[in-house]
């Protein structure tokens, strides 16, 4: 476990109180307004269903989810704008002063960062006062929907891979400067060896990995110039960027430079056809060594043909596809309330129903050690296999120090290498087999019928 505390990456983490939706904090008013602020609740989050072309997810972003869960506070100036708010001005001034002293003080259960997970199972279970536990809905669903999405689009770009390294690649692509430190950290859960993101890295512990722009080679007279330049500057360190002008030719100018570099970079063109010119041409030069890393508009489909083609490339630079989850941009990331003061909660809309009370969820696996299936339960019964949500705050405290950065892309690792082989196909079908325990199901028709 990591005994240091989680890792913000938020400007002013001291101070998000108001990063939530205006009918969170209506409603936090509203209870404390209505003499509800007392009474227990219990939400759960989880994916109601699977984005397209995804067999599995991975789940991601609970460090920093927690980090803010106990930070989680409004500044004075973050309340005296909200009082002017037309919905806030004719309110009693203790409700404001209730808001303004509200911090988180209650318990989540959620399952690691790094676990497989997949539709319809509690990720996240949230039991605290009513207000508390209402105020941390859309704070929750920012902090873990979009690095869950990334680290699952990761996942499949490693397994796509085979074994050869990859690059996160996408911080200028991402939306937002937030949004490429939290996907640096997901790429690297699922397994990728590094970043280009300079503030992720000096921030997460992540290698630190890079070349050069076309703009390096511009501003040099000659690109023989450039690449000498660049390989006197930063040594064995050098990666050139080979593909400005006539990519062969700078291949060529590459091979040529002393002392070795380590490798070049192809981000243009027929990335087959010039990796096999290009390895020839190294070969024959004496630079066996120097490796071939690709970029441009990579995802798992096509790092999974060049693979399958046995393309000589060492690696490859993964970047807008990654870190937008292009195909699959949105993850259907929801958070219910599912038990007040001891009686079950739910939702009938079509499409949209959920199971009352706090659960569980157990996995099971097969003889060789592979996921078989899971069953959602209570949380106050047992089942056969493994229970995958753990305590993580109890009352507003960390239960125990969280998992570093390295445990959590080790457990990430062994959890993939456990799915069974029909889910890790790229076109692999939604097929795992999730069940309910016939006390919910009880449950949901009794207070249906209710």
């Amino acid at each position: 476990m990591n005994p240091e505390p989680p890792v913000s990456l938020w400007p002013d983490p001291e101070a998000l109180g108001p990063v939530t939706d205006l009918y969170e904090l209506t409603m936090m008013a509203g209870y404390f307004a209505s003499g509800m602020a007392g009474r227990r609740a219990t939400f759960e989050l989880f994916v109601r269903k699977m984005p397209e072309g995804r067999a599995y997810l991975v789940f991601a972003g609970l460090e920093q989810a927690i980090g803010d869960l106990l930070r989680l506070a409004f500044s004075p100036e973050q309340i005296q704008a909200i009082r002017r708010w037309p919905e806030f001005g004719q309110l009693d001034p203790s409700v404001m002063e209730a808001l303004a002293a509200v911090r988180f003080e209650g318990d989540v259960w959620s399952v690691p960062e790094g676990t497989v997970v997949f539709p319809g199972e509690t990720l996240v279970r949230v039991t605290a006062a009513l207000p508390q536990a209402q105020w941390v809905e859309t704070l929750l669903l920012a902090s873990l929907a979009y690095p869950t999405l990334v680290a699952s689009k990761a996942a499949r770009v490693v397994a796509a891979a085979g074994g050869r390294s990859l690059f996160e690649f996408g911080a200028r692509r991402a939306h937002g400067p937030q949004a490429g430190m939290l996907a640096a950290r997901a790429a690297y859960i699922a397994g990728f060896d590094g970043t280009s993101h300079a503030e992720a890295a000096r921030r997460l512990g992540i290698p630190a990995v890079g070349t050069m722009a076309h703009s390096w080679v511009q501003s040099f007279g000659t690109e023989t110039g450039a690449f000498e330049a660049y390989a006197r500057v930063f040594a064995e360190n050098t990666t050139l960027l080979v593909d400005t002008y006539d990519t062969l030719e700078g291949v060529r100018r590459a091979a040529a430079i002393e002392p070795p570099v380590r490798a070049v970079r192809i981000d243009s063109g027929d990335l087959g056809t010039l990796a096999r010119q290009t390895r020839a041409i190294l070969d024959q030069s004496g630079r066996s060594r120097v490796q071939i890393v690709a970029s441009g508009d990579l995802d798992e489909y096509r790092i999974a043909e060049l693979a399958a083609q046995g393309v000589p490339l060492d690696g490859f630079g993964v970047g807008t596809e990654l870190v937008t989850s292009r195909d699959a941009p949105a993850l259907a990331m929801v958070y219910k309330l599912v038990e007040l003061e001891g009686e079950g909660k739910f939702k009938l809309s079509p499409g949209k129903k959920n199971y009352p009370m706090a659960k569980q969820v157990f996995r099971r696996r097969d003889p060789e050690g592979r996921f078989c299936g899971d069953q959602v339960a209570r949380a106050d019964e047992m089942a056969e296999g493994e229970p995958l949500l753990v305590p993580v705050l109890r009352s507003g405290r960390l239960v125990t120090g969280l998992p570093s950065l390295e445990c959590i892309r080790r457990r990430c690792r062994e959890q993939l290498a456990a799915l069974p082989d029909r889910l890790r196909r790229l076109n692999a079908p939604p097929d795992y087999p999730i069940t309910y325990s016939e006390l919910l199901e009880s449950d949901a028709r009794r207070l249906m019928a209710r």
